[in-house]
């Protein structure tokens, strides 16, 4: 009995100590790849909506396509830099998620944070960024959403932040890229 126990007590460790750790995805471009750690235990909602439409295959032949960049939010008053992607079509989006702030899950957008996109709280569906510097702004308590209650944020950019660059390089109009880059998958590795 003792014995069947302690099975049961390891069983529940090794269970408990591997959903513990996080999870890290390729986000295979037309220009490279972008390796990006998800952060499991600190934003679970929004890295569980990451990952239901990386095994649905939703992010595949999607896009970056959106850049913010120095140059084109000289006029806005909070400026931003970050790539976004992810635009799946609208059939195909899932239900809204609630938003894990920044102020909850105590990860802050920082450069090579990735974060979701949203236009009201609670509404961030597949959309979403990479920050390129820190980007305090996007923060809980930050201006850049007059809501004030910033972005969720739910991991970061381990490798490929070359590739990032580049596409914030890339030619846009209006912050849109006239030629958005092609997201030919998004795969769980790890």
């Amino acid at each position: 009995m003792k014995l069947k126990i302690l099975l049961l007590f390891l069983l529940f460790l090794s269970l408990n100590s591997f959903s513990q750790k996080n999870a890290f995805i390729i986000i295979s471009t037309t220009v490279g790849d972008i390796e990006v750690e998800l952060y499991t235990s600190k934003a679970p909602k929004t890295v569980a909506n990451f990952l239901k439409y990386v095994s649905n295959n939703l992010y595949d032949y999607s896009s970056f396509y959106r850049v913010c960049t120095a140059e084109n939010e000289v006029d806005r008053v909070i400026k931003i830099e970050v790539i976004q992607g992810g635009n799946v079509a609208d059939d195909l989006l899932f239900k809204p998620i609630e938003l894990e702030t920044t102020q909850k899950t105590g990860v802050k957008h920082l450069n090579g944070t990735i974060s979701m996109a949203r236009a009201e709280p609670n509404s961030a569906q597949s959309s979403f960024f990479i920050c390129i510097n820190d980007q305090p702004e996007l923060d809980f308590g930050g201006k850049r959403n007059p809501d004030g209650q910033g972005f969720a944020t739910f991991g970061k950019v381990t490798k490929g932040m070359k590739v990032v660059l580049e596409i914030q390089n890339s030619e846009n109009k209006n912050q849109l890229i006239t030629s958005p880059i092609v997201i030919k998958t998004v795969k769980l590795i790890r």
